[in-house]
């Protein structure tokens, strides 16, 4: 998600397997517990989605299953944030062979999108919109790849609890009634978003029915059809058509070469886990980057949320996103490889540049050669599978245009590019833009072999690296379980000097970071991003779901 715009001290006594560390117990923001089940479980951020997941799992299916039937869902139940218009991203672990594999499924941009020609348009990276945006929504490829190849059931038989809520209405949740009534200017600027999304000329309010028929007869194509008829087929052709009167940049043969990337995860050992991240062209490595700039403090001692420890998390986070600035992009055009930014070296002549006492205002990428909308959701079965899922339109509503009749928004991933030269993210055709999405996951060493331990994931545009990092160190270093993990206040940094807290943090905390420099800014709630997490006990699973959310965690 790119922003445009609850409690007492939890005092539960944890399972072992979710106390990595002991440690104080600070106040958190809302008072679920945390959730647990023998069998299989999932985490998304609306309850509908949930409980789809979970029958589908009760039925016959495994967690890749129930992710991509969740995900779809959610595009029924969560416009704003997500749909076969955008674009995806997942790590699985696959019990029965013991590992993970990892799926890249960003479309990239389209053959006439030039970089001279953005420029001389007016393009704004990071905030763009409308026609000039779009790049390839890969989403439905990927859900159509991970079904066909770890799933067992079909696209057309995970659709059907979408196309029965697309067709016959659902009631919609208070979060997201009030995140989509404030989007109704700029649905306002489509005609055929407008008639998709703001019946009766407004968004509806929380509790009240919403149905979506031209999704449900866009479902149902797919599901006749298979993904095909996106790529290439007569649904393409009408995207490619109605972008082109609104001086898009795709073509039909972009859509038809559009193909999801298996890809190798990223992974740094931190505190006798190892945790695990995509490579470019998302910003995971970033979050990686700011565990290792960590590594040496130690944070316990600082105290929960203290001015000290957020400082160092401030400073840490102004350095690797400095990093994904200059280094990360398309993974066919990195000038320096990702491993690089992780190595001893990289990494050590970048803590030096953190001063303990003040903060900088800005930082330059380390050196080249060394010797912002979206839902993620989780599941996991009861043979061990587990799946970190992410799916996104990037802004709400993403581009704004609805191609009429489909019911569907289409992405503005292509706001991710830069216009300046020389850059990996540099726009150019056939390029993956820079990513926000990021999935991940966790695993410990358990009897000599690497084994499963945490899928868990942030949306938030900018603020999931950095919130990956404050949701593993509230797990691992203070031994808070999932949901207190989760719940926690976080931080968010902007630009520059600039930080926001969320409201727990006290007085005393936030006069000492603006004495260091700080200058704090207020955000709204959905700016610190929304959280799932499913944890691998001894003998079932432990979940958590962000109450900054609509969502839940649930099992059986």
């Amino acid at each position: 998600m790119a922003v445009r715009r609850r409690l007492p001290l939890v005092l539960a006594l944890l399972a072992p397997a979710l106390t990595p560390a002991a440690a104080q117990r600070p106040t958190t923001l809302a008072g679920r517990s945390a959730v647990y089940a023998p069998g299989a479980m999932a985490a998304t951020s609306q309850p509908l989605a949930t409980t789809t997941a979970l029958e589908v799992m009760r039925t016959g299916g495994n967690a890749v299953d129930a992710a991509v039937a969740a995900a779809a869902v959610l595009g029924v139940t969560e416009p704003h944030m997500t749909g076969i218009g955008g674009d995806m991203f997942a790590i699985v672990w696959l019990a029965r062979e013991r590992r993970l594999v990892a799926l890249n499924a960003a479309g990239r941009a389209g053959t006439r999108m030039l970089r001279d020609t953005l420029a001389a348009r007016g393009f704004r990276s990071g905030s763009q919109q409308g026609a000039m945006s779009v790049t390839v929504p890969g989403a439905l490829a990927g859900w159509e790849l991970l079904l066909r190849t770890h799933g067992r059931r079909t696209l057309r038989q995970v659709l059907q609890p979408a196309i029965r809520y697309a067709r016959d209405g659902f009631p919609v949740s208070p979060i997201i009634a009030a995140q989509w009534a404030n989007e109704t200017a700029f649905l306002q600027r489509d005609s055929a978003a407008a008639a998709t999304y703001l019946p009766g000329g407004r968004a509806p309010k929380a509790g009240e029915w919403f149905a979506n028929r031209d999704l449900a007869r866009t479902l149902q194509l797919i599901a006749d059809s298979g993904a095909r008829v996106f790529y290439g087929g007569s649904l393409g052709r009408r995207l490619v058509a109605h972008l082109d009167r609104r001086g898009g940049f795709l073509t039909l043969d972009d859509l038809r070469r559009n193909a999801p990337t298996w890809v190798t995860p990223l992974s740094v050992p931190f505190r006798g886990y190892r945790v695990w991240e995509l490579p470019p062209s998302n910003q995971g490595i970033a979050a990686l980057e700011m565990l290792r700039l960590l590594e040496p403090y130690d944070l316990a001692a600082m105290g929960h949320n203290s001015a000290p420890y957020l400082h160092h998390l401030i400073e840490a986070k102004k350095l690797a996103y400095a990093d994904l600035d200059r280094f990360v992009g398309d993974a066919d055009h990195l000038d320096l490889p990702a491993e690089r930014m992780l190595d001893d070296a990289f990494i050590s002549a970048r803590r030096a540049l953190m001063n303990p006492a003040r903060a900088m205002e800005r930082a330059d990428p380390g050196p080249l050669r060394t010797q912002s909308e979206t839902v993620y959701l989780t599941t996991a079965d009861a043979e061990g599978n587990m799946v970190s899922f992410i799916n996104s339109v990037y802004d709400y509503f993403g581009s704004g245009l609805v191609v009429p009749g489909t019911g569907f928004a289409l992405h503005n991933r292509g706001a991710g590019f830069t216009l300046a030269p020389g850059l990996p993210n540099t726009a150019a055709p056939g390029k993956r833009p820079f990513h926000t999405l990021i999935p991940g996951f966790v695993t410990r060493t358990a009897n000599g072999r690497e084994e499963a331990y945490m899928a868990f994931g942030l949306m938030g545009g900018g603020v999931q690296a950095q919130g990956h990092v404050q949701f593993l160190l509230n797990h691992l270093v203070f031994g808070m379980d999932l949901q207190a993990a989760i719940d926690a206040p976080r931080f968010r940094h902007t630009d520059g000097y600039r930080v926001a807290l969320e409201a727990p943090i006290g007085d005393g905390v936030r006069a000492a970071l603006q004495a260091m420099g700080h200058v704090l800014i207020e955000q709204p709630a959905v700016a610190f991003g929304g959280a799932q997490a499913i944890v691998k006990l001894p003998r079932g699973w432990g979940a958590g779901s962000d109450p900054r959310k609509d969502g839940m965690a649930a099992g059986y």
